[in-house]
């Protein structure tokens, strides 16, 4: 089957709008009749289904593939209970020569160190995202730098712990989910210090680009862990836009910026939040938080208008 641009366009006459025949396999261009591609799949189930029993049992296929398992899902378990497709229990010897085929058959899937130690990442992986509250897309993303770095053998000599932080925040960047490196750092039991070498090591050697993060997302983030009203996240997110005008927030951490404008929007409401708050909850330093601070009365006064 053609792909990229090529599958989209008619290669006799250069026509886009195509038609797709399923009951022949068949992809037409509709200006000139030309058979694009004649073997095309119909992804649509097996039969028409009215409730949602008749769905699960009139699947085509199994679970999508995913990049959280260790064979991507695609292995085959054997069910635990000793039942035949008629719904009745095996005799004994059908029942102990399941029970063998079961053992054989985890044992077929992790054959190796290597698988081992894809499981036992994979599965701290998913405890770490579990415990941050991240969505699936994140930890799928995870997944796969984690498997990229596996196969350039990156992990060789460096802590399991270490590359799932690095890993799971790279996901986190990439996906617009706004975590901090420490936060991440924190759920998978490493030092701030380590997650950063790891980082740093796993940034460096896949080449990757990683999208610089919004201070907006992180301001939105710390209204909502200070229990702040929604008048003072307005009042931060105007001063945050002056800044950006500006340029006082390059070369700047966003979560330190973001910190300075929360702080200074609750002075100005009133809802007295301390420093410390503020950067307990930004896991950011006081001094930062103050520094940015200085910044930014310096170059303009905060009359908002809302």
């Amino acid at each position: 089957m053609l792909e990229g641009k090529e599958a989209m366009k008619c290669p006799e006459c250069g026509n886009e709008n195509l038609i797709r025949d399923f009951e022949a396999g068949e992809l037409v261009c509709k200006q000139c009749g030309f058979v694009v591609s004649s073997n095309i799949l119909n992804y649509g189930p097996e039969k028409r289904a009215f409730n949602i029993k008749q769905v699960e049992e009139r699947t085509r296929v199994g679970a999508p593939m995913t990049w959280t398992i260790h064979d991507k899902g695609l292995s085959t378990n054997i069910d635990w209970r000793d039942l035949d497709s008629s719904r009745r229990r095996l005799n004994p010897d059908q029942r102990a020569q399941m029970y063998r085929l079961r053992k054989w058959n985890r044992r077929s899937k992790v054959s190796g160190s290597s698988d081992r130690s894809l499981v036992f990442a994979l599965s701290e992986m998913a405890k770490v995202s579990y415990k941050l509250g991240l969505p699936r897309n994140v930890l799928e993303t995870a997944s796969f730098i984690y498997r990229q770095a596996v196969k350039k053998r990156m992990i060789r000599g460096r802590s399991i712990q270490g590359v799932i932080t690095a890993s799971v925040y790279m996901a986190c960047r990439n996906c617009n989910v706004i975590r901090t490196l420490e936060e991440v750092g924190d759920a998978s039991n490493i030092s701030k210090k380590e997650s950063g070498r790891s980082y740093r090591f796993l940034v460096r050697k896949l080449g990757a680009r990683i999208k610089s993060a919004d201070p907006r997302n992180y301001v939105s983030k710390f209204i909502g862990q200070l229990a702040l009203s929604g008048n003072a996240e307005i009042i931060a997110l105007k001063i945050l836009d002056q800044a950006v005008k500006l340029r006082l927030t390059n070369g700047r951490s966003p979560a330190g910026v973001a910190a300075a404008v929360t702080y200074i929007a609750t002075c100005i409401t009133d809802e007295q939040r301390t420093q410390g708050e503020v950067a307990k909850e930004a896991h950011v330093t006081e001094v930062t938080i103050r520094n940015r601070y200085k910044e930014l009365i310096q170059r303009f006064d905060f009359e908002i208008k809302l």
